[in-house]
């Protein structure tokens, strides 16, 4: 009996491995870095990326998404300062209000742990996230809302699911409390602030990013 075409035999076969779901099975501070930045590799979209978080979180206990949450108020504090106001700035072209400039602390974390220790070592390491420099050269107006340095909706994806979690509205709170964690509704730096419409300023502090980031208001047109 002859034997049938179009098959592999068995040495030909490749195999290759099944990769498991991803699932969180705690939230210390390296869980919560690898849930972000898994997040980032699924896809690019914030919102689609707000899903993944949602659904993955949704399938973890009550305290590891109160540790979600802690963790990202954590992460927000070494770059809640007037130096990365200022160069949040810079790259807003001067338009960043105090909820423009939270929303890009999300935002910032929101690209992983590598991007954001070099920021928080030194804002003007800014212009070496990927991120930042597809913006560079291009004025605001251009970009697309999935390319602009916010993202608001971090800040409430553990508060949305715990809410579904346990049934009732804004049930994160009385858990942080608990914990006797306070994070916070608004910017608080405790640097020292500087002029961020400052020309000289602005090229002390940020040579490269204002490299990247001519002032707008400062170019003759």
């Amino acid at each position: 009996m002859g034997k049938r075409g179009g098959g592999l035999r068995q040495d030909q076969v490749v195999s290759r491995p099944i990769e498991p779901p991803f699932t969180v099975t705690g939230m210390e501070i390296d869980g919560f870095w690898l849930l972000l930045e898994h997040s980032a590799r699924e896809t690019t979209d914030p919102q689609q990326r707000i899903r993944w978080l949602e659904h993955r979180l949704s399938r973890a206990s009550r305290t590891d998404i109160v540790d979600f949450q802690v963790h990202l108020d954590t992460a927000r504090r070494p770059i809640d300062t007037y130096a990365m106001w200022g160069a949040d700035s810079l790259i807003m072209d001067g338009l960043c209000s105090a909820d423009g400039f939270r929303y890009f602390q999300t935002w910032l974390i929101g690209q992983g742990r590598h991007w954001y220790q070099l920021a928080a070592h030194n804002p003007d390491n800014l212009a070496e996230v990927p991120a930042v420099r597809r913006l560079a050269g291009r004025r605001r107006s251009h970009w697309a809302d999935a390319e602009r340095p916010e993202w608001e909706e971090l800040d409430y994806v553990a508060s949305s699911v715990h809410d579904q979690v346990t049934g009732q509205e804004d049930s994160i709170n009385d858990a942080l409390a608990a914990r006797g964690h306070l994070g916070g509704s608004s910017p608080a730096p405790t640097d020292l602030v500087w002029d961020f419409d400052d020309p000289t300023e602005i090229q002390r502090r940020l040579p490269r990013l204002a490299s990247l980031f001519p002032r707008q208001r400062y170019l003759m047109t």
